[in-house]
């Protein structure tokens, strides 16, 4: 997902000739940007683990545990804007320094929390780490597509996208292993608060020693990008553009639809993969642990990985609308599917969405962003701020799952969401923009 709001790029022809702007310099700060594409994705999607892992070493409800998620995607809808106003002020390069000190703090914020076993400690770590990813991903597609001649850019952010998933499934796979384990959880009707406590704190001790191995990764890659921060001083970032933003938003129907499309998107996604570890240890589905479950929602994002690869293909065939509309329908299908059968079938079912989910963020994007013009920007920040529906829809799911007693009736929560979708793509194919 692009979650950064959109900053435009002013680049100095003359950028070849001032000092600190080499080729060599560019070419390492480029290798070291696609290596932060690749953690940031393992990063923000690790939280699909957390939620499991959390549910039962605190004994929370299907809605108290999405709270992770709520945590973090707030971060985005608090600081996008802050963020961009800051890149401007600092530039390309000492942004990303920020931003990684910030995110190596936050992960020093888990060693108290796993100590004193604080579910509370580690939704308050979380918000600041999504406050750090926000500053890194504000600037990170602008330095990408600085990072080298103009008419390679967008191949260059392609490639970039295509790190962002691999380290997705990599770090999810690798997580489930780490952080889960298949200790059993203590019951809380029979044991002791003393019990109760020491069971949390060796359950967070993982937790607390992998996020202080990212702090110092962080730091450690904060002084390397220090080292080259005079890289893009030759490449201006524009002030952000809020003005118009009210009025765009509340008298163009298809900013509406795809603002709309955005938030449900976003959600669904994220409220799939957090809920995925619980769906598949119920008995009805698979009946897995913590560690083989977690492996699996690995899988649902590979399927995204996979789509991705193949979306440049399929969109040359189709216009986008319909493509958007055909894999929404995909989308509900498979959900109904696993709502209404039982074992490996309705598990897989389920995992499949995320290959679905593969082209609906920038097809929404850029339906939603059509035509605008030089509104373009404001649009952008429209759909980037809309992103918060990652932490309203997965809470949502949570709520209905608790309340009906079944997380099969909260399946609802992201079939309708991709009704509307499916919609908007209807809509935009028979609406191109002027």
């Amino acid at each position: 997902m692009a979650l950064a709001p959109n900053v435009a790029t002013s680049v100095d022809p003359n950028a070849a000739e001032q000092p600190g702007t080499g080729g060599g310099s560019t070419r390492i700060v480029l290798i070291l940007a696609f290596a932060v594409f690749f953690l940031l994705g393992g990063v923000t999607n690790i939280n699909d683990l957390l939620v499991g892992k959390f549910k039962p070493m605190f004994h929370l409800t299907h809605a108290q545990a999405n709270l992770v998620q709520m945590a973090f995607f707030i971060a985005y809808g608090a600081f996008s804007i802050p963020a961009g106003i800051v890149m401007s002020k600092l530039g390309y390069i000492r942004t990303f320094v920020l931003g990684f000190i910030i995110v190596a703090a936050a992960a020093f914020l888990f060693i108290p929390a796993s100590a004193a076993a604080s579910y509370p400690g580690f939704l308050a770590a979380l918000f600041c780490i999504g406050a750090g990813i926000t500053v890194l991903q504000v600037a990170m597609n602008p330095v990408i597509t600085t990072l080298g001649p103009v008419e390679t850019s967008h191949s260059r952010l392609t490639f970039a996208q295509a790190f962002n998933s691999i380290g997705v499934f990599l770090m999810v796979y690798g997580g489930a292993t780490f952080l889960l384990g298949d200790a059993q959880p203590i019951d809380a009707e029979t044991a002791s608060e003393a019990q109760i406590q020491a069971y949390r704190v060796a359950e967070g001790a993982s937790i607390g020693t992998a996020y202080m191995w990212l702090g110092v990764l962080m730091l450690a890659i904060a002084a390397v990008f220090w080292m080259y921060r005079s890289t893009l001083d030759h490449a201006r970032t524009d002030d952000v553009k809020l003005e118009g933003t009210w009025g765009l938003l509340t008298h163009n129907r298809r900013v509406q639809f795809g603002a709309l499309c955005i938030f449900v998107y976003v959600g669904a996604e994220v409220a799939i993969g957090s809920n995925l570890m619980a769906y598949l240890a119920e008995p009805s589905v698979m009946g897995l642990g913590l560690q083989a479950a977690g492996k699996l929602v690995a899988m649902y994002w590979l399927g995204a990985l996979v789509g991705r690869l193949l979306g440049g293909f399929i969109l040359r065939l189709a216009k986008p609308g319909r493509v958007l509309t055909t894999f929404a329908a995909g989308a509900i299908s498979l959900i109904i599917l696993s709502a209404v059968t039982t074992g490996t079938l309705s598990g897989w079912a389920l995992i499949l969405v995320g290959f679905c989910n593969s082209l609906m963020f920038p097809t929404i994007f850029s339906l939603a962003t059509e035509g605008l013009g030089e509104r373009t920007p404001q649009g952008s920040g429209i759909m980037c701020t809309a992103i918060i529906g990652g932490a309203i829809v997965p809470f949502l799911f949570g709520t209905v799952a608790d309340l009906s007693g079944d997380i099969r009736i909260a399946l609802a929560v992201p079939l309708i969401c991709y009704a509307i979708i499916a919609s908007f793509g209807l809509w935009a194919a028979a609406r191109p923009a002027a």
